[in-house]
């Protein structure tokens, strides 16, 4: 796995997240603990902070950069993903918020300044403009991304069997990686 440091800035991973070694992990990064991260996927926390919770899997072919601080934002973008969050394959996520229990979409792209409340479902293929806000509770979907109907309590319970999912699966690559 090629895991790097950046302007003195090391990523740092718990004991207990997976990354794969066709992974890329470089810079201001944080990884906490059952995470996962497949197949190449990109954490460049080269320019501003990545911060990726407990539970959260990150699939195959995703992307996840951040923005920088300068005279068009004072702030920059961070990127700050929450607990128990799975994120489809391939999707884009640059200096946005995901809180917890969210599930996004293969193929989506969440754009600069974004947030995406707790307990969503983005449909594949979305496009979360820049600042745009999904409220907690629903399935989104388009490009666009447009509020579609209120989540069922069986999807609420998948968001967490997903999640749940995944941390079994990373625990079965990690143990294989030692044998």
């Amino acid at each position: 796995m090629a895991i790097r440091s950046f302007a003195n800035k090391e990523p740092r991973m718990s004991e207990l997240a997976y990354v794969d070694e066709m992974a890329v992990v470089i810079g201001d990064v944080d990884i906490d603990e059952d995470s996962s991260i497949w197949p190449m996927v990109v954490v460049r926390g080269d320019i501003n902070s990545i911060r990726i919770g407990k539970r959260t899997s990150i699939q195959d072919g995703s992307v996840i950069h951040v923005n920088h601080v300068g005279e068009f934002n004072p702030a920059g973008n961070p990127v700050i993903i929450g607990d128990d969050v799975t994120v489809g394959h391939k999707a884009l996520l640059h200096g946005c918020q995901i809180a917890d229990r969210c599930l996004i979409g293969m193929g989506s792209i969440i754009m600069d300044g974004a947030f995406v409340e707790s307990d969503i479902i983005l449909g594949a293929g979305s496009l979360v403009p820049r600042n745009k806000v999904l409220h907690s509770g629903y399935l989104w979907l388009g490009n666009p991304v447009e509020k579609i109907r209120a989540l069922t309590e069986n999807e609420l319970r998948f968001l967490r069997y997903s999640a749940n999912y995944y941390v079994q699966l990373q625990r079965r690559y990690r143990l294989d990686k030692k044998s």
